[in-house]
């Protein structure tokens, strides 16, 4: 006996109340808005044209993406506006730090010879540090040196903090204060 196909589609697929209100792009995608930015797709804000199930399974579920609404589109301008006020603010904190840091100069201690070069050398996590016991908080990853301190001596080293802010330090390599062995009686 022949074998017959069935005409049925299969199971029908439960269809959400806002997938049926998904417009769509010129080139036959989806159109959304995106709340947050997505690498490799837009920024926030921005109005993308994306295939059906990115838009269905990944980008409407994990709130990266919103239904193009005027509603939608005020609530992110608000968000945006909320975001820039942070990041002047966050500036200006930056651009404060910087000129304290460059009003400042730390002191590292290192041992060394008698012609001034370290047996060690200071680097990046010792600046940090120096500075962490100044009350100034700031990665080992922030201070941008040329190389290790290798000698005694006064540096200028830069730091920064991000977004092009950058700060000069002033950096004493000095001698550390060992304390002397008692010369030894005959």
């Amino acid at each position: 006996m022949p074998e017959t196909k069935s005409n049925s589609p299969g199971p029908k697929r439960r269809v959400r109340s806002w997938e049926k209100r998904l417009q769509r792009g010129s080139h036959g995608g989806i159109q959304l808005l995106l709340v947050q930015s997505v690498e490799h797709l837009g920024k926030q804000g921005d109005v993308v044209e994306v295939k059906r199930g990115y838009a269905v399974n990944y980008l409407i579920p994990q709130g990266l993406a919103a239904l193009v609404t005027d509603h939608h589109r005020r609530m992110v301008d608000k968000h945006k506006a909320r975001l820039l006020e942070i990041q002047a603010a966050r500036l200006a904190g930056l651009r404060a730090l910087a000129d304290t840091l460059s009003r400042q100069s730390v002191t590292i201690e290192a041992n060394a010879n008698e012609e001034g070069h370290l047996y060690g050398s200071v680097g990046a996590v010792e600046i940090a540090n120096a500075l962490k016991r100044n009350n100034v908080t700031i990665t080992h990853d922030q201070v941008r040196l040329q190389g290790p301190l290798k000698e005694l001596g006064l540096y200028t080293v830069k730091v920064h903090l991000g977004q092009e802010i950058e700060a000069e330090l002033k950096v004493w390599v000095v001698p550390s204060m060992a304390e002397e062995r008692p010369a030894e009686s005959k």
